[in-house]
């Protein structure tokens, strides 16, 4: 398929108005990483204790974080001030199914190879079988937006990201150590590696082509199904139009060849929290490893962004990256297919 290229640093396309759609509110374009994050199983843990280990619904800021701090190869009692004063805002694809794995560990071995105690000693045989309860999402997809504020790229001039010699700044930094990282990278867990690309961009407008790139979804699955948005700020901002109010005829909404089943909830417009989750990095030392707990903000919105899936998806993500000048990182995804 062949793209007209857009001008250097273009920003996302409109979206297609609909009947009784809303102008979002004046927003200021903030530049970042445009990241994908797939693969047959992700882990995201909220509140892992000892031999539950459990997953999030979407990335979180703890997990989202540490896959930076590791690519960058800080080690684990490395601050991550600067890190954690970015801004995560996930869309979710494909949300996955949930799975749980029973695993054991040390079942069947003598005592003096069984698991070994904090106290340096073994276990003994009668006990020395542990379980462990441990949750995944197969067949998961998400795209973030991770956004940098206060980075030293100007998003006033959109045009110094796409320069091979662009000064530094962390997103950049970020961006160079995903493409070539120091430790290896996985979606939540060590047991869970990425799939494809992980970096599709770094951009002066993140939540603009958060909202416009090509969803990892089933066609069929559109535009019937809403998309959530999930994010660690406001999403009131966020440039999609509204869902709009179910019709008298119960219609499930007036969409155009849409039908939208959802409660008054979905059509909330994400200004305000609708819970707390803990999971921004204090520390990641393993001897003081903390957490501290940030509002958690939802929206759903009917995009008009084509879904794909599998080499399709990889396809249209390709095109769309270098129709918007996204290159050099939209290369990456060539080698991926």
């Amino acid at each position: 398929m062949t793209t007209a290229p857009a001008p250097v640093g273009a920003p996302a396309p409109a979206l297609d108005p609909r009947p009784g759609a809303v102008a979002p509110p004046s927003r200021r374009p903030e530049p970042g990483l445009l990241l994908r994050f797939a693969g047959p199983l992700q882990s995201w843990g909220e509140h892992s204790h000892f031999n539950e280990r459990d997953t999030a619904a979407f990335p979180t800021r703890s997990g989202v974080i540490g896959l930076l701090a590791a690519a960058l190869g800080r080690e684990r009692g490395a601050a991550v001030d600067d890190l954690a004063a970015v801004s995560l805002t996930v869309r979710i694809d494909r949300p996955g199914v949930l799975l749980r794995d029973l695993h054991t560990v040390g079942g069947g071995l003598p005592a003096k190879a069984t698991v070994t105690t904090a106290e340096g000693k073994k276990r003994p045989g009668d006990t020395g079988t542990l379980l462990t309860h441990r949750m995944y999402l197969a067949d998961a997809v998400f795209t973030a937006a991770v956004a940098f504020p206060d980075d030293l790229d100007d998003p006033d001039h959109p045009d110094r990201l796409d320069r091979p010699d662009a000064p530094g700044g962390l997103a950049r930094e970020c961006a160079r150590a995903l493409v070539d990282p120091r430790w290896p990278l996985f979606l939540g867990r060590r047991s869970c590696p990425p799939e494809g690309p992980l970096l599709l961009a770094h951009t002066a407008d993140t939540l603009a082509h958060l909202v416009a790139l090509p969803l990892a979804a089933h066609p069929r699955n559109a535009p019937a199904s809403a998309v959530e948005f999930v994010s660690d700020r406001p999403l009131d901002r966020l440039p999609v139009p509204p869902i709009p109010e179910a019709s008298d005829e119960g219609d499930g909404g007036g969409a155009a060849g849409a039908e939208f089943h959802g409660g008054p909830q979905d059509h909330d417009d994400g200004s305000r929290p609708v819970g707390e989750i803990t999971d921004d990095p204090v520390s990641f030392h393993p001897r003081s490893r903390s957490y501290r707990a940030r509002p958690l903000y939802r929206r759903r919105a009917l995009l008009s962004a084509q879904p794909t899936l599998g080499a399709e998806h990889l396809d249209a993500l390709h095109s769309y990256l270098i129709a918007h000048r996204l290159a050099p990182f939209g290369d990456a995804l060539e080698g991926s297919r």
